[in-house]
């Protein structure tokens, strides 16, 4: 509120408006009781400022329309190679971010041999000899040795094998908290690898709906907003996977 103290240049004008009043007595125009105004309020109203309104963060969802999707894109192939790269990551999640080390982890371990991938179990007989050493017999392919010995060590699995001539030792090392976190940061690094596949079979998808003349403005924006809600959602399912390995790789004791 903003107060004006004796505003006595307002008074004239007070008195040429009574004057112009013919119902009101010349006496009463005149008299001494038209004072000048002595305190004169304004009222102000503040208004707020927009940076301290309330804004509305929430992101309306997108409704996917899988028959619409169908008309501009090949839909089954777009969810089968998203599925693909999050199938992987349960597949390595279960092959190389094991707490203990097994034979069963290490058979499927892939190795790069030959110009080719193949399975740890293809190349060496695998036995657990006891608890804590699982023995590999490289006799049949012994030249794939070197191959198969950084595999182990690329494996996240925190195993340091030993040779012995065309037979590999490989002591199961003790689960520490050290290893744990190793492990969690592995699986971190596989989920990264997913979430970055998925994008990039979004983006590919997206590039080709944009390429599409024969349909409209409306139409495209609307399956690229759905392409883009699917692959959320598959990164969505993936963060719930490792969120429930890197609970079970920290959550236990040494």
């Amino acid at each position: 509120m903003i107060t004006i103290r004796y505003l006595r240049i307002l008074t004239p004008t007070f008195k040429q408006i009574l004057i112009q009043n013919k119902h009101l007595s010349p006496a009463i125009i005149s008299s001494s009781k038209v004072r000048p105004i002595e305190n004169f309020t304004i009222p102000i109203r503040n208004y707020a400022k927009g940076k301290d309104k309330k804004k509305d963060k929430s992101k309306g969802k997108v409704h996917v329309n899988e028959e619409q999707l169908k008309s501009v894109i090949n839909l089954d192939g777009l969810k089968t190679q998203m599925e693909k790269s999050l199938n992987q990551m349960r597949d390595d999640f279960i092959k190389n971010l094991s707490l203990r080390s097994t034979s069963g982890s290490i058979e499927s371990l892939p190795v790069s041999f030959d110009g080719a991938e193949h399975e740890l179990q293809e190349l060496g007989q695998i036995v657990r000899k006891n608890p804590k050493t699982i023995v590999i017999n490289m006799i049949s392919f012994p030249q794939a040795i070197p191959q198969v010995l950084e595999a182990i060590k690329k494996s996240g699995m925190n195993l340091n094998p030993q040779q012995d001539g065309t037979t590999l030792f490989i002591p199961v090392p003790k689960v520490t908290k050290e290893h744990r976190e190793n492990l969690s940061k592995n699986a971190k690094t596989l989920f990264l690898k997913c979430r970055d596949t998925i994008k990039d079979v979004q983006n590919g998808f997206i590039k080709k709906v944009k390429n599409q003349k024969d349909i409209s403005d409306d139409l495209n924006h609307q399956v690229q907003a759905q392409i883009t809600a699917l692959a959320d959602g598959y990164i969505r399912e993936a963060e719930k996977v490792l969120d429930t390995k890197q609970a079970e790789l920290l959550g236990g004791k040494d």
